[in-house]
């Protein structure tokens, strides 16, 4: 006897005509995950002290540092780390090769007010040098500017600088254009509506010079807690998300401006404190689904002075860093050159602690072996992605993930962003 079934055709399009709204916000406000790189760190540096050597002298100067101190080697012996030689290895070749992933020239805090005028010249002095740097190879992956903010006493200094330092970039690149890693940061945020400003800003620089649509993007550094709970009882970083035509490509937190705004003594302001790690969680929530990275903030706890504070330096910086990658932040800020051999040191560690387990879960997957975790399809794409962001920073090989997963690095990418139709990252 054939089963009697209720759900015919009619029923399921009047469903379907119920659901039509919901269909379209998923679609649009949650796509998934971004299938691009993601650094994983951002340096900030005064802009008027960035030149197209930059990079290349923090590399050098962190190889230097490390080496003073007993080489990379035996700073990762002396963290714990397991495989110090080879982590050496590929640290070493990602200080002298790719030293900085991400790099920021800063015009707000660390630049402070120096007058219109020399703001303006360092403005287009900026644009030009880092149009140089690109086309001499030597600019980091991503590259950008922080202005100040959209408080009422900085919001002009801050709109104008943006306009300099883009007309100056543009003009000096000439038939390059815009580089593809170029990053905005607005920061001090405090409501929508600060970031929706950004998002018109950024439609009347692209409509000026004749951009295409939607090429300007920024990201957001929250630092006020009038993002993570405003006065109606809403959550505006999670908002400002869905709020400024798709132009919100991170967020970012800023571990002492959160904090001292919470009244939290100085000498307790930490990436870890607990409003930190409420604020992190928030955030995390907020990004999930829509292709909005998320990272740390930074420590300002530097590896300088004598042994005793270079070694607590490192140790603070590596634990601080292996912490948020476990809490799944893929990125944070480093502030000195001192600190890249930790942020490295500790990355790299992580994903090569991870390698062989996440390799041989993902390759029972993909062939069908029968093995002790019996992993779901979103658990292979988070194998997956785990492995990619590996590959990615220079933490693992091509060939190692060729070997111990036995997937390609396309198939690799297809099973991390199935979504996605790109091609892998280089």
């Amino acid at each position: 006897m054939a089963p009697k079934l209720v759900f015919g055709p009619g029923t399921v399009a009047k469903i379907d005509a119920g659901l039509a709204a919901t269909d379209a916000l998923l679609a649009s406000a949650y796509p998934g995950e971004d299938a691009g790189r993601q650094p994983v760190h951002t340096v900030y540096v005064p802009a008027d002290r960035f030149d197209p050597g930059l990079a290349a002298r923090w590399g050098a100067d962190a190889l230097a540092a490390a080496k003073e101190h007993g080489g990379l080697e035996r700073l990762a012996g002396s963290l714990g780390l397991d495989g110090a030689p080879r982590l050496a290895e590929l640290v070493r070749r990602k200080l002298e090769s790719e030293p900085v992933e991400d790099l920021r020239l800063d015009f707000e805090d660390g630049y402070g007010d120096r007058g219109n005028d020399q703001e303006d010249t360092d403005a287009l002095a900026a644009g030009a040098a880092v149009a140089q740097a690109v086309a001499a190879g030597t600019a980091p992956p991503f590259i950008g500017i922080r202005f100040k903010c959209f408080e009422a006493s900085t919001r002009a200094r801050g709109l104008r600088t943006v306009d300099l330092f883009l007309a100056s970039l543009l003009e000096h690149a000439g038939d390059r254009g815009l580089p593809a890693g170029l990053v905005l940061t607005l920061p001090k945020v405090s409501t929508v509506a600060q970031v929706q400003a950004m998002a018109y800003a950024c439609g009347e620089l692209e409509n000026a010079h004749g951009l295409p649509a939607g090429r300007l993007r920024f990201e957001v550094q929250v630092e006020t807690p009038q993002l993570i709970l405003a006065a109606d009882g809403t959550v505006p970083v999670a908002q400002l998300i869905h709020a400024a035509d798709g132009r919100v490509g991170s967020l970012h937190y800023g571990t002492y401006d959160y904090s001292a705004s919470l009244g939290i003594a100085a000498a307790y302001q930490s990436m870890e404190h607990p409003v930190a790690d409420y604020a992190k969680a928030v955030m995390q929530v907020a990004v999930a689904g829509t292709g909005v990275r998320l990272s740390d903030g930074s420590t300002n706890i530097l590896p300088l002075g004598g042994t005793a504070n270079v070694a607590a330096a490192w140790a603070l910086h590596a634990r601080l860093v292996r912490r948020h990658l476990e809490r799944g932040i893929y990125q944070g800020w480093d502030l000195h050159p001192a600190q890249l051999p930790t942020r490295y040191l500790a990355t790299y560690a992580f994903y090569r602690d991870g390698l062989a387990a996440a390799a041989l879960r993902l390759k029972n997957y993909v062939h069908g072996i029968a093995g002790t975790v019996l992993d779901e399809p979103a658990t292979a794409r988070a194998l997956a992605r785990f492995l990619h962001r590996g590959l990615a920073c220079g933490a693992v090989e091509e060939t190692e993930v060729a070997q111990l997963a036995e997937v390609s690095a396309a198939q690799l990418h297809s099973l991390a962003y199935p979504q996605a139709a790109s091609t892998p990252e280089d």
